[in-house]
């Protein structure tokens, strides 16, 4: 299957469901649980160290992965993906959190550092590139007195919860941008 990867990095004790039990590192999943929605792309088969759903999405065959490695260790699963498929890193795109935007803002871009987002690091050593395109959803920095691990695993604030699931479903408009008319039109639309 040529075509495009969408991967969300997420920790796999979490459920990915759309709910407020939803923490806040697993929002990545959350996008991908409503594309798969949307397009009918279920994970149906266990490979690369992830559940695996390929369809079509906006004309493009996609592969959607979500990881069953901790995030810390998402590269383990996407570069074996990326061999898989023989794609090259701009048909990548990433879909994780980022405590460095405010909950409901999304960020898309072309490529970049890992701004510290531990599965990023894991996925750019194991692709020896950061040259592959990212969608950062905004879950907000932790108070002081929290620790960013323990920030980052907890659940959205009921407060939160309205500008979260609109943030997830800008993103999955943004996934069928950046796949349909590609990247450039898509980070004017959305960011």
């Amino acid at each position: 299957m040529g075509g495009h990867h969408a991967q969300a990095c997420y920790n796999p004790a979490r459920l990915w469901t759309r709910s407020a039990a939803t923490t806040r590192h697993n929002l990545g999943f959350e996008v991908l649980e409503e594309l798969g929605q949307r397009h009918r792309i279920a994970p149906r088969r266990s490979k690369f160290r992830a559940a695996l759903g390929e369809g079509v999405i906006a004309g493009h065959a996609v592969a959607l992965l979500r990881p069953s490695t901790y995030m810390n260790l998402s590269g383990e699963s996407v570069a074996p993906a990326m061999r898989f498929y023989r794609l090259p890193l701009t048909h990548l795109l990433i879909i994780c959190d980022d405590v460095h935007l405010p909950p409901g803002q999304i960020r898309l871009r072309r490529s970049g550092s890992a701004g510290g987002h531990k599965g990023l690091i894991s996925i750019i050593e194991h692709l020896d590139s950061q040259s592959f395109p990212r969608l950062r959803l905004g879950v907000g920095e932790p108070p002081p007195e929290l620790d960013q691990v323990a920030y980052v695993l907890m659940r959205f604030r009921r407060e939160e919860l309205p500008a979260v699931r609109e943030a997830i479903d800008l993103a999955a408009d943004a996934v069928e941008t950046w796949l349909g008319e590609g990247i450039d039109v898509a980070m004017n639309r959305f960011n």
